[in-house]
């Protein structure tokens, strides 16, 4: 049988992850046109809020459901503006693992936003939902991406040669795909000691209704 992660919310000092809904679509499509998410992420460009609303609609709650993976809106607590999304893919639920990767709106860099939202997903996925494993990858280039895996505490595990595919838009302002390497990061229980508590103890996630 599938199993499949719950509807959930998790609260931190500043930010609320939280399932995305249809009032999210003007944001999302626009932090999907940045340049940066176009360069270093396999969406479409440009990313119209069609493919926003196909993405809130269907793609998260068939991953969902299918016991794939999670996508969860990273929104500011005070202004409950949409500031980035955490997705969990390719999930194995025998392993207890999942893959992790993290999106943040070109306003809201350098604010600490990605490496809290990951934080507080992994601390979630190890203290309530019992998974032994988080891993992500990083395209050799995209040293942001690699801080955020290093600040949480990830391990770097090795280089997956040429195995990712990224982009650069030419002067013609067409983008070419490029082939480079992936980083792989892991992230264990054990690598979280002395953090692990901090959302627990203050009730910081709580369930929400079916949002299929």
């Amino acid at each position: 049988m599938t199993s499949t992660f719950p509807n959930i919310s998790i609260s931190t000092e500043r930010l609320v992850l939280r399932p995305l809904d249809e009032d999210d679509v003007p944001a999302l499509a626009a932090m999907m046109n940045d340049e940066q998410v176009a360069a270093w992420t396999h969406v479409p460009q440009p990313f119209t809020e069609a493919d926003a609303a196909t993405w809130i609609g269907d793609h998260a709650p068939a991953e969902r459901t299918a016991g794939r993976g999670l996508d969860l809106a990273v929104t500011e607590f005070l202004t409950q503006r949409l500031v980035g999304v955490i997705q969990l893919a390719k999930t194995n639920w025998h392993v207890r693992s999942t893959e992790l990767s993290y999106i943040v709106a070109p306003w809201a860099r350098g604010e600490g936003y990605a490496s809290e939202a990951a934080l507080a997903t992994a601390q979630w996925l190890f203290g309530d939902q019992k998974f032994e494993r988080v891993e992500l990858r990083t395209a050799a280039d995209n040293t942001a991406s690699q801080q955020v895996a290093q600040k949480i505490g990830c391990i770097s595990e090795g280089v997956l040669r040429g195995a990712c595919i990224a982009r650069t838009r030419g002067d013609d302002g067409l983008w070419t795909d490029v082939r480079t390497d992936f980083i792989v990061w892991s992230l264990l229980p054990e690598d979280l000691e002395g953090t692990t508590g901090q959302l627990t103890d203050t009730d910081g996630f709580t369930t929400f209704t079916d949002w299929n």
